[in-house]
């Protein structure tokens, strides 16, 4: 069984997400850490629960959810894996930050492993399916596991919301799209993980979602 494990990072108020099974290993999802001590809450953490990192997962490359994969490559190792969509149209991280008035540290790490969906992720004894829900971005995924009932979803549905389409490859058409068919789709009970606020269930946002 997975457990999730989520924390609020950087001034855009991000989730990163943690998962874990029973063998201790994890996969990070979004890792947004900016600052020492965000990097040290999340490596305590791990620490803590003697967890062993296997892969650094990213939804989308906007500035807010990458923050903290260079963090992750210098102490664990990992190199961020996203949709090949991401890399080609969204601008690097220091394009983005100088774009949003924040000072750009150069701290990056290149995504050369690319994610499409369907293609099942693997990690302990769990498995994680790729959705591709663009719209947001142009790459954006969700992480799906049937067996455990969740769906990591980025920032293509919030509770009560929707992704803002207005930035690189973006489209509000797109998104609605994806979201009634690779998430409304899914279960009612399904506890939906959003990139930003808390977490809500399918059957919520259909009912009450305004946007949908």
């Amino acid at each position: 069984m997975i457990k999730i494990k989520c924390f609020e990072f950087n001034l855009f108020a991000e989730n990163t997400y943690v998962l874990y099974d029973e063998t201790k290993e994890a996969a990070i999802i979004d890792c947004g850490c900016m600052s020492a001590g965000e990097e040290k809450v999340l490596s305590d953490f791990i620490a803590a629960h003697e967890l062993v990192p296997k892969l650094l997962l990213c939804t989308h490359l906007h500035l807010d959810h990458i923050l903290g994969n260079a963090f992750i490559h210098r102490t664990y190792g990992l190199s961020p894996k996203a949709h090949r969509l991401e890399v080609e149209q969204i601008p690097p991280l220091d394009i983005q930050m100088k774009h949003m008035g924040l000072h750009a540290s150069g701290d990056t790490v290149p995504v050369t492993d690319f994610l499409s969906e369907n293609e099942p992720i693997r990690f302990g004894h769990s498995e994680l399916a790729v959705l591709l829900v663009p719209g947001h971005s142009p790459g954006s995924l969700a992480f799906y596991s049937p067996a455990d009932g969740f769906i990591i979803s980025g920032d293509a549905l919030f509770a009560g919301s929707i992704g803002r389409t207005d930035l690189w490859g973006g489209s509000y058409g797109m998104l609605i799209s994806a979201i009634q068919d690779k998430i409304l789709s899914l279960p009612d009970q399904t506890l939906v993980c959003p990139g930003h606020g808390p977490s809500t269930t399918v059957i919520e946002e259909k009912l009450h979602n305004p946007y949908l």
